[in-house]
Order: structure tokens, then sequence, then C-alpha cells
């Protein structure tokens, strides 16, 4: 893999992966914070509504794209998520939390859910591909480096892998990334750096084949 650390790679590729099956329509961006957006969503405010799913759209995608195999899978069950949350909008309460945590438990179960239905999926199985406007070498190295990421993150443990996708898919704070997953901050940190040190050294031990 080409030389520079594993937090820019893993940024890279993750942010990489986009909803292919979004609109080219989206609403002007608002002032209003996810937090806020959310109180009024659950108010009933449509309009808020759309603005959530515009801002959350592509994070909650990569974050269930990298846990399941299969792209029309990620696509499918993005959907079901967004059915989910505003199902359940009413009945949301900000109490201090953030709306990001909430949303993310769906997302979370939804994709537990999808795993017990099926057999067990890789990890990191829908992640970027090379982009078609890129050079055949660009495309080359960057393939490569996909497929030594994937390998490395199967040997992180189920914690490890769960911390990486929130952390760098979703792109949340160690504080999110604890409240979905029932954990302390501090955990969610001491996971995600043992996840980057094990990813670094076989990343390092691939380099040198």
């Amino acid at each position: 893999m080409p030389e520079r650390s594993v937090e820019a790679t893993l940024r890279a590729t993750l942010v990489g992966v986009e909803v292919q099956s979004r609109s080219s329509v989206t609403h002007p961006v608002a002032s209003a914070t996810v937090d806020e957006l959310a109180v009024a969503a659950s108010a009933g405010d449509v309009e808020a509504v759309s603005r959530l799913y515009d801002t959350l759209v592509d994070p909650i995608y990569r974050y269930v794209a990298v846990r399941v195999r299969h792209r029309e899978d990620a696509q499918d069950l993005t959907q079901l998520v967004f059915e989910r949350i505003v199902t359940a909008l009413p009945r949301y309460r900000h109490q201090g939390k953030p709306f990001a945590a909430w949303a993310y438990r769906i997302a979370r179960n939804v994709v537990i859910d999808h795993q017990r239905r099926r057999r067990p999926t890789e990890p990191l199985g829908a992640i970027a591909e090379p982009s078609q406007g890129m050079a055949l070498e660009d495309q080359s190295l960057h393939g490569e480096e996909i497929r030594e990421l994937q390998a490395a993150i199967r040997r992180l443990t189920p914690d490890q892998q769960e911390a990486i996708a929130l952390r760098y898919a979703a792109g949340l704070s160690a504080e999110e990334a604890a409240a979905v997953m029932g954990r302390r901050a501090g955990t969610i940190r001491g996971l995600t750096f043992r996840a980057i040190e094990s990813l670094r050294r076989h990343l390092s031990v691939a380099d040198k084949r």
C-alpha cells in the first residue's frame, strides 16, 4: 500500500461510498443543526424531515455499506432505516442526547436483523470501487488498497469493526459512537486506537510481501 497513514486510507476509502440512488434535487443548506431539525421533524415539520434525510442519508448509507456484502442490500437497508426513523420520529425526545446516536441505533438494529437472516457477511464488502474517472494506474493502486484494507479489517474484533464503521464510515464522534454501541467514549477511543494499530501492522506486513 502506498505510504500514508491508515487513518487517511480509511477516510479516503470509506467516505468514497455514496448513495447512487439519490435524487439530484436537494434542499438548500439549512442553518439548523441535526438535533434542531430532529425536534422540528418530530413535531410534524415535513421540510425538517426532508432536510434530515438529505443530511444523514450518505453517512448512514456508508455505515450500512461497510457492514453488509452487497451494494443492493446496502441501498435497500438504508431506505428501511429511514422508514423506521420517520415512523419513530413522533416518539423521539431530545433529552440532551444527540439525534445521530438515536438514528444510528436504528441503523445498527436494521443491520443486525439483516445479518441474522443471512449468513455472516464480510466486513467492508461494499466499500468504494475505483472511479471510472481515474487513470488505469491509479485505479490499480486504489483497488489494491481496498483489497488490503478489506483483508486487514477482517482480522479485527467485531467491536473494533463496529467502532471503525461508526467513526470513519459514518463520521461519528467517539461520544456519538459510544451512545450507539452502549459503551463509554473512552472505550470507543480505545477500540479505535487498537483497530488502527492492528490495521497498521497488517498493512505493513502486506507492503513487505
